[in-house]
């Protein structure tokens, strides 16, 4: 009945809420001088967005072993809504309904992070997560972003090793590199390149304004972690009438996608390898690396100079120096992890049996098992596709400025700053179809943010606040690690589950206090997605 009621106003809805976004293309297009995209949609153009609009998803469980609440199903959305009446691809969605359809007061849609993140399972593991009232007031709804996962996969066609980005500058292999990720932009392109080059951030904000067309809806909520809060902003920028109730756990600074986000992983892990010296000497009777934070420094250093002269072996597997840097990176986001991880490296140093269980695989040689219908490169394919297509103008044509940068920046952030900023695919991509996102709006929202997250840096955070002038922005003291919500701190995790139940944003900024054990608890339990460290940062690159 529901659907039955509001068709008339869907039959305008989409062509409405559609057109904002193609005349915001233009204008940011002929800012930045390129060609514009029409101002409003054609009468042919509303049709066929109109017809989109009138599809009935066809909900069935999602598996036979999985609950019976758990539905999914498959539209079509426009490849390119510049023109709809074109090519069609798959949007995969799912959902889980309210438990009390007389206190519904919405739809929550979710993002899990990425780029080339899928989300078709988000609802099942929130519907876990969120309390009785938020439960209550909302269908739980979940997609795989365009090209990935089930949403018409693209694929590069890639090798193992071709995924693997982790690339530390050295002289005698920098030509190397060159050509690494010039074949990959190569392939991309041979395989996929009609279709990749729409694989963006902003068709993404639009599929889920479209999908809320089909599901009835006249606005949004919306929880995104890490990219996913991007993805949120952008979706906020486009649609701002059409956003609800919105949380951003973990943000990504929109004036730095991507290449600037990713070099904040650079920037971002000093302070935690500080922060981490400190714990970990103060804990020196304990794990034995050094009763001062010069001494764990110094400990640290020498196993990377020993590892460079010799691979260290652990459980078979050989770590030279740049393995144990990268790792590290990705260890500093729990000081804990990191200081076992180190001593077991120390251990296997000295010739003394240690645990493989603290270390990844060394680079290149893990691949991420997918369904049979997804290809095998298909997190890394898309994940390059969004990073470059998102705003070409931020990656440099010329190889030699990424010599220059990774030289530099592995003097000012020597754990990862040459991995960093040396070539990436992104240097041979096509330029974009259209321009970057200029987020700034003033969408009520809630930015989430951790003290001591090095992928997302809490200077990330704060420049998102300030691009979404009606946000507010809960910041945790002392909260370690990527990724918020829920972490089983009353505070965070109350004034987070209040805002989705009620609406009602904290009157001010506001700031928590980390509880012993909340964060290392939520990383425990949160699904593991494709936030840093999972599932295979050596294969592919790390996520946003």
């Amino acid at each position: 009945m529901r659907r039955r009621r509001l068709a008339p106003l869907l039959t305008v809805s989409v062509t409405a809420a559609l057109a904002p976004a193609l005349a915001t293309g233009a204008a940011e297009a002929a800012e930045a001088g390129a060609a514009p995209t029409s101002a409003a949609p054609s009468s042919a153009t509303a049709d066929a967005l109109d017809r989109y609009v009138a599809q009935k998803p066809a909900w069935r469980r999602c598996q036979a072993d999985l609950p019976a609440e758990y539905q999914c199903a498959t539209i079509k959305v426009p490849l390119d809504y510049r023109a709809p009446q074109g090519k069609r691809i798959t949007m995969a969605i799912s959902r889980i309904k309210s438990t009390a359809p007389d206190k519904r007061h919405g739809v929550l849609f979710f993002n899990p992070g990425g780029p080339g993140g899928p989300g078709l399972d988000m609802p099942l593991y929130m519907k876990d997560t969120l309390p009785k009232a938020a439960r209550q007031k909302y269908d739980l709804i979940g997609f795989d972003p365009r090209g990935v996962g089930r949403s018409s996969p693209v694929t590069c066609d890639l090798e193992p090793e071709e995924e693997n980005w982790l690339r530390p500058y050295k002289e005698a292999t920098f030509d190397k590199d060159v050509a690494w990720a010039r074949d990959v932009a190569r392939k991309c392109r041979a395989t996929s390149g009609d279709v990749l080059k729409h694989i963006t951030t902003r068709n993404t904000a639009r599929d889920m304004d479209l999908l809320r067309a089909v599901l009835g809806e006249k606005k949004i909520s919306y929880f995104g972690y890490s990219y996913g809060t991007y993805l949120g902003s952008v979706y906020t920028q486009l649609f701002p009438a059409r956003a609800d109730r919105v949380v951003l756990d973990s943000a990504v600074d929109p004036a730095r996608a991507w290449r600037g986000m990713i070099q904040w992983w650079a920037e971002g892990a000093e302070p935690a390898f500080d922060r981490w010296t400190e714990w970990a000497a103060a804990r020196s009777a304990e794990y034995g690396l050094g009763d001062t934070p010069k001494k764990v420094d110094r400990t640290f250093w020498d196993l990377v100079r020993q590892a460079d002269e010799k691979p260290i072996e652990i459980d078979g597997q050989a770590y030279t120096g740049d393995d144990v840097r990268s790792m590290m990176r990705g260890a500093v986001f729990s000081v804990k992890s990191g200081t076992e991880l180190v001593v077991e490296l120390k251990k296997a140093a000295a010739g003394e049996p240690a645990s493989a269980k603290k270390f990844p695989a060394p680079a290149g040689t893990a691949r991420l098992a997918a369904d049979s219908d997804v290809p095998l490169d298909n997190s890394t394919a898309s994940f390059w596709a969004v990073v470059c297509n998102d705003n070409s103008a931020a990656w440099s044509r010329d190889p030699e400025s990424y010599r220059r940068d990774a030289i530099a920046d592995k003097g000012r952030y020597p754990l990862f700053g040459d991995f960093a900023s040396n070539v990436k695919p992104c240097a041979f991509w096509d330029r974009s179809v259209e321009p970057a996102t200029v987020v700034n709006n003033k969408v009520r929202s809630l930015v989430v943010q951790n003290e001591w997250d090095p992928q997302t840096p809490l200077p990330s955070g704060q420049a998102l606040h300030t691009d979404l002038k009606g946000s507010k922005m809960l910041t945790v003291l002392g909260g370690e690690g990527h990724g918020v919500y829920p972490s089983g701190n009353a505070c965070t995790d109350g004034k987070v589950t209040d805002y989705l139940a009620t609406g009602k944003l904290p009157a001010k900024d506001v700031t928590c206090k980390a509880t012993a054990g909340s964060n290392a608890d939520a990383r425990e339990n949160r699904k593991r997605d494709v936030l840093p460290g999972a599932p295979l940062p050596q294969r592919s690159p790390d996520r946003f």
